[in-house]
């Protein structure tokens, strides 16, 4: 599921590899730490009885033109300045998605991704999902992916920030950082391509209330739970992928934590002694062998 929508933002979301503390209820003080996952087609619902705090939106038949809720809009626009504003952090997410097979079957992969941030060049993320285990450091100079499993390695001199480490890293080497969306959510300046925005009505993820939003864009049907209040955290994420008949789905569930404790050592990455060093090649490279983030 390597979209490149939404900004790339759900997308890259989806074609990250497959991205602690206790968390908190209260959604009116900041939380040293939180919990959080994207979309797929709008549920049919009997119409609510009256009274009911869900929307009127969320009854609406798949396939049917949402409309575009400014409240929702508003919403997710709120989200992505709030990240904006997020120096330091720690986000795990864990996740499940869908694979196609050859034959149409959709087989489902479970993952875990733990990732300390330190805008605007630093950035650690470690990685276990059913399929692999990546390590993945950067200093604001190089960048080291690491898989442990097989005890390979490589190092790549890294541009300035991450919003570029990202960006290349996705266009020369097909490796996608975990939470990678999270920038792109941060740095979006518009909101056009949603063509379809709904507030589906509050919620619940790991105890904390959230708004809970569906979206629609070309391509892909997501959803979005927000944590309500001061701290608009992304909670939770589903994606479904339109664009394949099997309507491949990913979600996931974020844990924050606004807080972390780290030194610099983080980010480096030192070699065990037997670990074998290899050579990342661009998509375009011919011979060479290739590691990437999948």
């Amino acid at each position: 599921m390597g979209l490149p929508l939404m900004t790339a933002a759900l997308a890259l979301f989806v074609a990250s590899c497959n991205r602690q503390t206790p968390t908190t209820n209260n959604t009116s003080s900041p939380p040293p730490t939180t919990t959080t996952g994207t979309s797929g087609s709008v549920v049919t619902q009997p119409a609510p009885p009256a009274g009911s705090e869900t929307t009127a939106a969320a009854t609406q038949a798949p396939g049917e033109s949402a409309g575009r809720d400014p409240e929702a809009i508003k919403a997710l626009e709120k989200m992505g300045d709030y990240l904006k504003t997020l120096k330091v952090f720690q986000v795990r997410t864990e996740t499940n998605r869908d694979e196609v097979l050859d034959d149409g079957q959709s087989v489902e992969f479970d993952g875990v991704a733990d990732v300390i941030v330190d805008r605007p060049n630093r950035l650690r993320a470690d990685v276990v999902s059913d399929r692999q285990q990546r390590q993945y450091f950067y200093d604001g100079k190089s960048l080291s992916v690491w898989a442990r499993r097989v005890n390979y390695y490589a190092t790549v001199p890294a541009p300035p920030t991450i919003h570029e480490l990202i960006d290349t890293l996705s266009s020369k080497f097909d490796i996608e950082l975990p939470v990678a969306d999270l920038f792109y959510w941060s740095d979006r300046k518009s909101t056009d391509h949603i063509t379809g925005a709904i507030d589906v009505g509050p919620s619940q993820v790991g105890g904390v209330t959230c708004g809970h939003y569906a979206f629609r864009q070309q391509g892909a049907d997501w959803e979005v739970w927000i944590q309500r209040g001061d701290y608009p955290l992304p909670r939770k994420v589903v994606i479904k992928t339109l664009t394949d008949e099997a309507r491949p789905r990913f979600a996931s569930v974020l844990t924050w934590n606004l807080a972390p404790s780290f030194n610099d050592a983080a980010f480096t990455f030192v070699p065990p002694p037997d670990a074998k060093k290899i050579t990342l090649v661009e998509v375009n490279g011919s011979d060479s062998e290739r590691t990437s983030g999948h």
